[in-house]
């Protein structure tokens, strides 16, 4: 162990036992109490320790990824809410997807539609599409490309939704480009 290093532990225990002293001289007619509270303290820390510690084993049930298998089929947990959500590289950004079956089109939020480039102020909303939401105001755009994993799509059609939308939608114009889709085990596995 280098010096500062034993330096900042000694430096830290002492200031520690300062503190702990300074608690149990002011509270010294409650003690119990103190005690108490010094123990769901300290819990809290080996707690807080013990989620990084283990955080590795654990991010993939927290966070699931999509990943890409070595016959280059992409695979994509189920998420806690239910959903499959990917992230493609459009126009050389990373954009967020909830994987819908339901929507005919790949659809862009307006936001995710800026961030890639698209000035949403010049598209002609000339489309409709019927949304939980209601009828919304649509515009056709085509993405120079689109990657997800190994597998790059150029000038991919797309709309980007003039109503509120929180996420982008991969629909079936992008999935169609898929040979098999499949669901198992709680994982959305897409080949070519």
């Amino acid at each position: 162990m280098a010096a500062d290093s034993i330096a900042s532990i000694i430096y830290l225990v002492l200031l520690g036992s300062v503190i702990g002293g300074y608690f149990f001289v002011s509270a010294r007619a409650d003690l119990g109490r103190v005690a108490q509270q010094a123990a769901i303290w300290g819990l809290i820390f080996v707690g807080a320790v013990a989620v990084a510690g283990l955080w590795t084993d654990i991010r993939d049930d927290v966070l699931p990824r999509q990943s890409v298998a070595v016959d280059g089929s992409i695979s994509v947990p189920r998420g806690y809410d239910g959903h499959y959500r990917m992230t493609l590289d459009v126009d050389g950004v990373a954009v967020p997807f909830i994987v819908d079956t339901g929507a005919s089109d790949l659809v862009l939020s307006q936001r995710d539609a800026r961030r890639v480039g698209i000035d949403t102020g010049e598209l002609a909303w000339i489309g409709r599409a019927q949304t939980a939401n209601g009828t919304v105001p649509m515009a056709r755009v085509f993405l120079d490309s689109v990657s997800l994993g190994p597998l790059t799509d150029r000038s991919v059609p797309a709309s980007v939704n003039g109503g509120e939308m929180d996420t982008s939608l991969l629909g079936m114009s992008y999935l169609q480009h898929f040979g098999r889709i499949e669901i198992a085990d709680d994982r959305l596995i897409l080949t070519r």
